[in-house]
């Protein structure tokens, strides 16, 4: 069988894992995940000897040597580059290994040009926009006004990929993600933090007043978006924002999980991040809709698929 062989970097995370189950489900994919687990969990992946379409591999793709007998051995006809450090605490924590993912970029294009790659997909993000000055935040109009390492790192990647592109030939697309949450998401991120925190009657805290705005994107509707862009070929040397545009303020996010929970937690106010936590954040997903082709999942609907969520319920050690 000629299948398609794909690599996903990151593929332990969030919105990886959920990509690597949807993949495996086309019996002509063969997936490889590469993730070194520093933020991913090995739980949400497909179950080792399950699939004979799927195989981990725990290596770290900021180091070259990890990588490269991974690369010329598999010869991929795709890449989708999710590894990074995530999460705002631990990002504005240890700055110097985001900025070692710029690595990893550089590793993933090199290896990619070299080893006859057909297409890269790189997973930016919103906070490349940093404090906005224009919402809806669109891809070719807003300025990029980042300024914290996480930011910077994603803006740099995207140049990366354009610049191998122009230089090199290397077809890309670029997702910029916004808020997407799921079943796979960690506590780090604040749906299943206070989610969580609601289910066990907990505090749920907030940075600062909680006015920050959000928009907030079930994982379905992200997944789906990108398997569409992938088997259909679209947005080739192209940008995308990803992500619902309705928006939510953090502390209406905090009352809205309290009520649909029925939870007796309180709200508590924590001194504000220093940076990092932008005002707003919306995007331009006109591209997004006209790719699906429906309505997204509304936040009530996807809220109540994570409190009953089995992986859910046993990340967050709710049972």
């Amino acid at each position: 069988m000629n299948r398609k062989k794909i690599l996903v970097t990151g593929g332990a995370g969030n919105i990886g894992s959920a990509l690597v189950n949807k993949l495996i489900t086309d019996k002509d994919n063969y997936v490889v995940v590469v993730d070194n687990l520093s933020t991913g969990d090995s739980e949400k992946l497909p179950k080792s000897g399950v699939h004979d379409n799927f195989k981990f591999i725990k290596a770290d793709v900021n180091n070259y040597q990890h990588l490269s007998p991974i690369m010329y051995s598999n010869h991929f006809d795709y890449v989708f580059h999710f590894a990074a450090v995530v999460g705002v605490q631990r990002t504005q924590l240890h700055p110097i290994l985001v900025l070692d993912d710029i690595d990893g970029i550089k590793n993933i294009l090199s290896l990619s040009k070299n080893c006859g790659v057909k297409h890269v997909y790189f997973s930016s993000s919103s906070e490349v926009y940093g404090e906005p000055v224009e919402i809806p935040q669109n891809e070719y109009k807003t300025p990029l006004n980042s300024r914290v390492p996480y930011a910077v790192v994603k803006n740099v990647g995207e140049c990366f990929f354009r610049s191998y592109w122009q230089e090199y030939h290397l077809p890309y697309t670029i997702f910029r993600f916004f808020n997407t949450y799921g079943p796979n998401q960690s506590t780090d991120f604040v749906i299943p933090k206070f989610l969580a925190n609601a289910m066990k009657n907990e505090t749920i805290s907030i940075y600062g007043e909680g006015t920050q705005t959000r928009t907030f994107t079930y994982v379905d509707d992200t997944i789906d978006t990108i398997i569409n862009i992938f088997n259909k070929h679209l947005l080739k040397n192209d940008v995308i924002n990803i992500g619902s545009d309705k928006l939510m303020t953090v502390l209406d996010l905090a009352k809205f999980i309290i009520q649909i929970t029925s939870s007796k937690s309180q709200i508590a106010h924590l001194p504000p991040l220093k940076e990092g936590d932008m005002t707003r954040r919306q995007p331009d997903n006109s591209k997004m809709k006209e790719i699906l082709n429906r309505e997204l999942k509304p936040l009530e609907e996807g809220v109540k698929i994570l409190m009953n969520d089995p992986l859910f319920l046993k990340l967050t050690g709710i049972k």
